[in-house]
Protein backbone atom coordinates (compact mmCIF):
# COMPACT_ATOMS: atom_id res chain seq x y z
CA UNK A 1 0.00 0.00 0.00
CA UNK A 2 2.77 2.52 0.81
CA UNK A 3 4.23 1.87 -3.23
CA UNK A 4 0.26 2.52 -4.20
CA UNK A 5 0.43 5.85 -2.18
CA UNK A 6 3.92 6.82 -3.41
CA UNK A 7 3.06 6.35 -7.08
CA UNK A 8 -0.38 7.89 -6.42
CA UNK A 9 1.33 11.01 -5.19
CA UNK A 10 4.10 11.33 -7.52
CA UNK A 11 1.61 11.06 -10.45
CA UNK A 12 0.62 14.10 -10.42
CA UNK A 13 4.40 15.83 -10.23
CA UNK A 14 4.83 13.35 -13.30
CA UNK A 15 2.85 15.01 -15.82
CA UNK A 16 2.80 18.48 -17.16
CA UNK A 17 -0.56 19.44 -18.51
CA UNK A 18 -0.99 20.54 -21.40
CA UNK A 19 -4.00 21.31 -23.74
CA UNK A 20 -1.73 21.89 -27.17
CA UNK A 21 -3.03 19.40 -30.05
CA UNK A 22 -0.09 17.23 -31.92
CA UNK A 23 -1.56 15.24 -34.81
CA UNK A 24 1.47 12.96 -35.25
CA UNK A 25 3.63 11.20 -32.35
CA UNK A 26 7.44 10.71 -32.98
CA UNK A 27 9.34 8.07 -31.79
CA UNK A 28 10.32 9.27 -28.32
CA UNK A 29 13.76 8.80 -26.43
CA UNK A 30 12.65 6.93 -23.86
CA UNK A 31 13.62 3.90 -25.14
CA UNK A 32 10.87 2.30 -23.90
CA UNK A 33 9.56 1.20 -26.95
CA UNK A 34 12.34 0.03 -27.72
CA UNK A 35 12.89 -2.27 -25.00
CA UNK A 36 9.18 -4.02 -25.84
CA UNK A 37 10.39 -4.30 -29.47
CA UNK A 38 12.84 -6.55 -28.36
CA UNK A 39 11.24 -8.54 -25.63
CA UNK A 40 7.52 -8.85 -26.91
CA UNK A 41 8.58 -11.27 -29.98
CA UNK A 42 10.09 -13.62 -27.20
CA UNK A 43 7.33 -13.54 -25.01
CA UNK A 44 5.02 -14.17 -28.08
CA UNK A 45 7.02 -17.30 -29.56
CA UNK A 46 7.57 -18.84 -25.80
CA UNK A 47 3.59 -18.39 -25.62
CA UNK A 48 3.09 -20.21 -28.61
CA UNK A 49 5.57 -23.09 -27.86
CA UNK A 50 4.16 -23.37 -24.59
CA UNK A 51 0.87 -23.87 -25.97
CA UNK A 52 1.54 -26.38 -28.19
CA UNK A 53 3.73 -28.43 -26.10
CA UNK A 54 1.59 -27.94 -22.79
CA UNK A 55 -1.58 -26.77 -24.24
CA UNK A 56 -3.79 -29.73 -22.95
CA UNK A 57 -2.62 -30.27 -19.55
CA UNK A 58 -4.55 -29.25 -16.54
CA UNK A 59 -4.02 -26.70 -14.42
CA UNK A 60 -6.83 -26.90 -11.71
CA UNK A 61 -10.24 -28.45 -11.00
CA UNK A 62 -12.79 -25.94 -9.52
CA UNK A 63 -15.47 -27.33 -7.24
CA UNK A 64 -19.60 -25.25 -7.10
CA UNK A 65 -18.18 -23.72 -3.70
CA UNK A 66 -14.75 -22.61 -5.44
CA UNK A 67 -17.00 -21.27 -8.22
CA UNK A 68 -19.73 -19.18 -5.72
CA UNK A 69 -16.95 -18.55 -3.44
CA UNK A 70 -15.15 -16.26 -6.33
CA UNK A 71 -12.56 -18.57 -7.65
CA UNK A 72 -10.43 -18.79 -4.66
CA UNK A 73 -7.45 -21.42 -4.90
CA UNK A 74 -8.57 -22.17 -8.74
CA UNK A 75 -5.94 -21.42 -11.21
CA UNK A 76 -7.62 -20.09 -14.46
CA UNK A 77 -5.67 -17.14 -15.61
CA UNK A 78 -2.01 -16.03 -16.59
CA UNK A 79 -0.43 -12.86 -15.38
CA UNK A 80 3.25 -12.37 -15.65
CA UNK A 81 2.49 -8.54 -13.98
CA UNK A 82 2.10 -9.74 -10.46
CA UNK A 83 1.72 -12.29 -7.84
CA UNK A 84 -0.39 -12.36 -5.20
CA UNK A 85 0.38 -14.99 -2.48
CA UNK A 86 -1.57 -15.09 0.57
CA UNK A 87 1.16 -15.36 2.90
CA UNK A 88 3.65 -13.57 1.09
CA UNK A 89 1.90 -10.33 0.08
CA UNK A 90 2.45 -9.04 -3.17
CA UNK A 91 5.31 -9.11 -6.08
CA UNK A 92 5.71 -7.13 -9.12
CA UNK A 93 7.64 -9.02 -11.42
CA UNK A 94 8.91 -11.02 -8.54
CA UNK A 95 10.12 -7.88 -6.60
CA UNK A 96 8.56 -7.38 -3.44
CA UNK A 97 7.54 -4.30 -2.05
CA UNK A 98 10.50 -4.08 -0.44
CA UNK A 99 12.41 -4.56 -2.86
CA UNK A 100 10.85 -2.08 -5.18
CA UNK A 101 11.37 0.38 -2.91
CA UNK A 102 14.82 -0.36 -2.64
CA UNK A 103 15.53 -0.62 -6.74
CA UNK A 104 13.45 1.46 -8.01
CA UNK A 105 14.44 4.91 -8.70
CA UNK A 106 12.42 6.89 -5.96
CA UNK A 107 11.23 10.65 -5.21
CA UNK A 108 10.60 11.54 -1.01
CA UNK A 109 11.65 8.17 -0.59
CA UNK A 110 9.07 6.24 -2.77
CA UNK A 111 9.59 4.90 -6.29
CA UNK A 112 8.09 6.85 -9.36
CA UNK A 113 5.10 5.53 -10.93
CA UNK A 114 7.69 5.41 -14.28
CA UNK A 115 10.06 3.42 -13.05
CA UNK A 116 7.46 0.84 -11.85
CA UNK A 117 5.42 1.03 -14.91
CA UNK A 118 8.84 0.38 -17.12
CA UNK A 119 9.35 -2.98 -14.45
CA UNK A 120 5.54 -4.01 -15.13
CA UNK A 121 6.05 -3.63 -19.18
CA UNK A 122 9.24 -5.41 -19.35
CA UNK A 123 10.47 -6.90 -16.25
CA UNK A 124 13.42 -5.36 -16.01
CA UNK A 125 14.51 -2.76 -12.95
CA UNK A 126 15.03 0.29 -15.28
CA UNK A 127 18.19 2.70 -14.52
CA UNK A 128 17.77 6.42 -13.60
CA UNK A 129 18.07 7.72 -16.94
CA UNK A 130 15.52 5.31 -18.03
CA UNK A 131 13.33 6.35 -15.58
CA UNK A 132 13.78 9.83 -16.08
CA UNK A 133 13.41 9.65 -20.05
CA UNK A 134 10.05 7.78 -19.27
CA UNK A 135 8.96 10.72 -17.46
CA UNK A 136 9.71 13.09 -20.09
CA UNK A 137 7.95 11.32 -22.58
CA UNK A 138 5.07 10.82 -20.40
CA UNK A 139 5.28 14.71 -20.46
CA UNK A 140 5.12 14.92 -23.90
CA UNK A 141 2.63 13.06 -24.57
CA UNK A 142 0.43 14.71 -21.96
CA UNK A 143 0.74 18.18 -25.11
CA UNK A 144 -1.99 15.80 -26.97
CA UNK A 145 -4.27 15.84 -24.41
CA UNK A 146 -8.05 15.95 -26.96
CA UNK A 147 -9.88 19.32 -26.69
CA UNK A 148 -12.78 16.47 -27.35
CA UNK A 149 -12.25 15.29 -24.04
CA UNK A 150 -12.12 18.75 -22.53
CA UNK A 151 -16.07 19.97 -24.28
CA UNK A 152 -17.92 16.69 -22.76
CA UNK A 153 -16.58 16.77 -19.62
CA UNK A 154 -17.31 20.55 -19.44
CA UNK A 155 -20.49 20.09 -20.50
CA UNK A 156 -21.71 17.25 -18.19
CA UNK A 157 -24.18 17.91 -15.27
CA UNK A 158 -22.14 19.93 -12.35
CA UNK A 159 -23.59 17.21 -9.55
CA UNK A 160 -22.24 13.93 -11.98
CA UNK A 161 -20.29 12.01 -9.72
CA UNK A 162 -16.19 12.17 -10.44
CA UNK A 163 -16.02 8.93 -10.93
CA UNK A 164 -18.62 8.85 -13.47
CA UNK A 165 -16.92 11.90 -14.76
CA UNK A 166 -13.29 9.92 -14.55
CA UNK A 167 -15.12 7.29 -16.67
CA UNK A 168 -16.65 9.39 -19.51
CA UNK A 169 -13.50 11.06 -20.12
CA UNK A 170 -11.72 8.09 -20.79
CA UNK A 171 -14.04 7.07 -22.87
CA UNK A 172 -14.19 9.74 -24.66
CA UNK A 173 -10.22 9.87 -25.26
CA UNK A 174 -10.97 6.54 -27.34
CA UNK A 175 -11.97 8.93 -30.42
CA UNK A 176 -7.97 9.34 -30.46
CA UNK A 177 -7.67 5.43 -30.25
CA UNK A 178 -4.52 4.68 -32.25
CA UNK A 179 -5.49 0.74 -31.60
CA UNK A 180 -8.84 1.10 -32.62
CA UNK A 181 -7.82 2.40 -36.09
CA UNK A 182 -5.23 0.18 -36.55
CA UNK A 183 -7.24 -2.71 -35.59
CA UNK A 184 -10.17 -1.33 -38.32
CA UNK A 185 -7.56 -1.14 -40.93
CA UNK A 186 -6.51 -4.58 -40.10
CA UNK A 187 -3.11 -4.98 -38.72
CA UNK A 188 -1.46 -7.76 -37.75
CA UNK A 189 -2.90 -9.05 -34.60
CA UNK A 190 0.93 -9.70 -33.14
CA UNK A 191 1.51 -6.18 -33.94
CA UNK A 192 -1.44 -4.55 -32.32
CA UNK A 193 0.55 -4.68 -29.24
CA UNK A 194 2.22 -1.60 -30.73
CA UNK A 195 -0.75 0.28 -30.44
CA UNK A 196 -2.19 -0.75 -27.58
CA UNK A 197 0.98 0.61 -26.02
CA UNK A 198 0.69 4.11 -27.32
CA UNK A 199 -2.65 4.18 -26.84
CA UNK A 200 -1.31 3.17 -23.02
CA UNK A 201 0.64 5.86 -22.59
CA UNK A 202 -1.10 8.51 -24.02
CA UNK A 203 -3.81 7.57 -21.48
CA UNK A 204 -1.60 7.64 -18.80
CA UNK A 205 -0.65 10.88 -19.56
CA UNK A 206 -4.23 12.22 -20.29
CA UNK A 207 -5.42 11.27 -16.55
CA UNK A 208 -4.18 14.09 -14.57
CA UNK A 209 -6.21 16.34 -16.60
CA UNK A 210 -9.01 14.29 -16.93
CA UNK A 211 -9.14 13.88 -13.06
Amino acid sequence: RSVCRGVLRNCGRSVVRSRVNVTSHKRFASGLLTKMEEVIPKEQEKIIKLRKEHGDKLLSKCTINQAYGGMRGVLSMVTETSLLDPQEGIRFRGLSIPECREQLTKLDDEPLPEALLWLLLTGEVPTDEQTHALKDEINERSKTFPDSVTSVLSNLPKDTHPMTQLTIGVMAAQGNSKFAKAYQEGVNKRELWKYTYEDSLDLISYLPEIA
